[in-house]
């Protein structure tokens, strides 16, 4: 092992540290031929699979049938940070298209889905290691405290009047993060393991009368036909969950770029080490460097903290199973021990990446095309463990009026249903901006570090109005 603790007994790869620990599913069959449904879902995700569910609870009647290229959970569903929080991407851009009282429905809408991912869990007996400790976003830097409060009133201004803000002192009463000068905390959150989330949620579907093939790739989604090498399924409706994958369907190579994140996850801390530590009430926690960080206390004391590795791989390819170049392990390790310097030497046992969907303009958004019966959700920018399961509520109520089953609701309504978004640049334009844009972020949180100046650097500013981020 080497002294910083990320040497030969660090497991790379293997998907991610959740199936580490929960276990590899046994793959369901593939499709066995041409197949007929009445909604066929492309991605056996978060996406695909809670609006399989929802589907199938509205109309127990209807033949849903979702195909998964590997098995259910392999992309982001189950590699992520386990963070089920109220942010949504694209948030303040629908505010301006749509008026601020638009993007306040829309938050609410969020607030209120953290409640239904935690109701469902608990309804359907899924034990995902759920905690609610909410969210603790925190500021180590003059620059950082100056952005965390101006977060903090934004928050505001959407509604969310249940939120704090911390000092110092109080942030250490939560969470020892060294050199922490404030944090804003958020009640709209918990701790989750993705793992034992999406196996749930697909043994619930089935229960209810979902098909699930697994190992089967979709090739291309056209009106009305989902194509394999196995056979076609044709249905009136075919929706695209595929979120980072959506690149490698034909046609679709610029619609989402492939954004890669890394997380590791430690070894399991003493009670010494915690009480050092703090962070008794196991909120996710992050900070409000450009470059942020993410992480959460898992059910068993480890760590698990993630963040910006290799953005980004030329010709939007993804990785193969979550496989991380040791910069990365070893960047994410300093970030642990940036963090907690007491934790100098603590081994790392497994590190793995992912990608997330990104939209041209960082939206998410929601769409059902009723001349084609083509709709698809995703481009959640990394907000997806509880954004999934708006987006999936929201597609089955568009099926439902489209189908003459029901009127429109409150979440067809919604500012983000139907949103248009320009594709990505061709290569290699987009890999220069991608990579150019986070080289930019980092530069400018070492140069916040470095001079303590409360300004945020002009150099982040200037990222974020050539990227469109903001």
């Amino acid at each position: 092992m080497s002294s910083s603790g990320t040497g030969s007994g660090t497991v790379n790869g293997g998907i991610s540290f959740w199936y580490a620990d929960d276990g590899l599913p046994v793959p369901r069959e593939p499709l066995p031929g041409d197949a007929t449904a009445d909604v066929v879902i492309v991605g056996g995700g978060y996406t695909g699979l809670w609006t399989a569910y929802y589907l199938k609870k509205a109309a127990p009647s209807l033949r849903v049938t979702v195909l998964e290229q590997k098995f259910c959970g392999y992309g982001a569903s189950g590699r992520n940070g386990g963070w089920l929080y109220n942010g949504v991407a694209g948030r303040d851009r629908y505010a301006r298209l749509h008026g601020h009282e638009a993007a306040v429905r829309l938050q609410r809408a969020m607030n209120d889905t953290v409640d239904e991912v935690v109701r469902v869990a608990a309804e359907e007996g899924i034990d995902a290691d759920v905690h609610r400790g909410g969210v603790l976003e925190v500021a180590y830097t003059p620059a950082q405290l100056a952005r965390l409060k101006a977060f903090h009133e934004h928050e505001l201004s959407y509604g969310e009047r249940d939120r704090e803000l911390y000092g110092a002192r109080e942030t250490a009463e939560r969470v020892r993060v060294a050199d922490a000068v404030g944090s804003a905390w958020t009640p709209h959150g918990a701790r989750l393991h993705p793992v034992k989330l999406v196996k749930g949620l697909a043994a619930a579907a089935e229960a209810l009368g979902v098909t699930i093939h697994e190992r089967t790739p979709v090739t291309e989604i056209r009106p009305k036909h989902a194509v394999t090498p196995y056979g076609t399924v044709r249905a009136p409706y075919v929706l695209r969950c595929t979120e980072g994958f959506t690149a490698s369907l034909k046609g679709q190579r610029r619609t989402w770029l492939p954004m890669n994140s890394s997380m590791i996850a430690t070894q399991r801390l003493t009670p010494e080490q915690w009480a050092r530590i703090g962070w008794e009430g196991r909120e996710t926690l992050g900070d409000m460097a450009h470059a942020y960080m993410y992480a959460q206390r898992t059910a068993d004391d480890r760590i698990a903290l993630g963040g910006r590795g290799v953005p980004y791989r030329f010709g939007s390819r993804t990785d193969h199973d979550g496989g991380t170049q040791q910069a990365t392990v070893e960047a994410l390790y300093g970030i642990l021990v940036r963090f907690f310097p007491s934790l100098a030497g603590v081994r790392v046992e497994h590190a793995w990446s992912g990608v997330l969907g990104v939209p041209r303009d960082w939206c998410a958004t929601v769409t059902l095309d009723r001349a084609t019966g083509l709709g698809w959700a995703g481009g959640y920018v990394g907000s997806g463990v509880a954004t999934t399961n708006l987006a999936a509520r929201t597609l089955r109520d568009l099926v439902r009026l489209d189908s003459g089953q029901a009127g429109p609701t409150g979440l067809t309504g919604l500012p983000w249903v139907g949103h248009k978004v320009r594709k990505w640049e061709p290569e290699p334009f987009r890999w220069i901006g991608v990579h150019g844009m986070y080289a930019t972020y980092r530069t400018a949180d070492r140069r916040e570090l470095a001079t303590r100046s409360a300004e945020s650097s002009r150099l982040a500013r200037m990222a974020d109005r050539v990227t469109g981020r903001h």
